[in-house]
């Protein structure tokens, strides 16, 4: 599943493909991606003729910013955007197509068919549908170390599942979990509220870090994911120990293991991250 530095890749990109463009008609062939409106049809009658101002990312949704509404998207496992001329075939698992006035077009492909596209009056996407309850974005300069102390304190919970949790922080999944407690020698299965004050400021930092260095290489194409230009992301290359089970650590060479946490594989150095 796309993550936040995918996310975010996608989002800039589409910022530089759709931004100005203006909806001349919509066609939907998979009805069950539309989620609000629940009824097709007013849902593309409520967007025909606006025009998309921005593009903007939460969590791990798209918003697409129109003159009344926002459309609030989520890629799920496999979903994908592209722009494409209307004289160009359209691919197979395509869903979504959005008709702009240029003659271009904005494809929705889901071959697995879990993504979702909802629409909420512009001023209300904060306070109802999936964003409402999301927690804090760890890319912002809100999200300090101690902003992080107090959300893990008193915490009984695993690390790992805790920073899992959407609404605890955002965006963050099991990639980049991984290795951002990895950098900070942290073992995922630590009770969230035992951790140290100088722990926790290095688990900051290395979640800052880590997010940071995959958005400015465009993500991580571990399966099937490309950007809105069907680029592949390139931090794959630089991961540590997500997907690297019995190679060795980069720090002291002891093999890489992978166990189940809280229902998530997760990779780990035994002697950098004991328990």
């Amino acid at each position: 599943m796309p993550e936040l530095p995918e996310v975010e890749t996608v989002v800039r990109t589409l910022q530089t493909l759709v931004k100005g463009k203006k909806i001349e008609r919509i066609s939907v062939t998979l009805p069950r991606i539309i989620r609000q409106p629940d009824d097709v049809e007013v849902f593309k009658a409520q967007l025909t003729g606006q025009t998309i101002h921005e593009i903007k990312r939460r969590a791990k949704f798209i918003q697409f910013i129109l003159d009344q509404d926002v459309l609030i998207s989520h890629l799920r496992m496999e979903g994908r955007y592209g722009l494409y001329q209307a004289v160009e075939p359209v691919e197979k698992h395509t869903h979504v197509i959005f008709h702009f006035t240029d003659g271009t077009e904005l494809r929705y492909r889901d071959v697995r068919q879990f993504g979702t596209m909802d629409v909420l009056p512009l001023g209300m996407e904060t306070t109802a549908g999936p964003l409402a309850k999301l927690g804090v974005e760890p890319l912002e300069e809100s999200f300090t170390a101690e902003v992080l102390r107090e959300l893990l304190k008193n915490r009984p919970t695993k690390i790992k599942p805790l920073l899992l949790n959407q609404e605890c922080i955002v965006g963050l999944g099991n990639i980049y979990v991984d290795e951002s407690l990895f950098k900070a020698g942290i073992h995922p299965e630590r009770p969230a509220g035992t951790l140290t004050g100088k722990q926790v400021k290095k688990l900051y930092e290395s979640i800052v870090a880590t997010l940071a260095e995959a958005v400015d290489q465009g993500g991580s194409s571990i399966k099937s994911y490309v950007n809105g230009q069907g680029e592949m992301g390139m931090f794959q290359q630089s991961l540590l120990v997500y997907g690297r089970k019995d190679e060795p650590c980069v720090h002291c060479g002891t093999q890489i293991v992978r166990f189940v946490v809280g229902g998530r594989g997760t990779h780990i150095c035994p002697k950098c991250q004991k328990k």
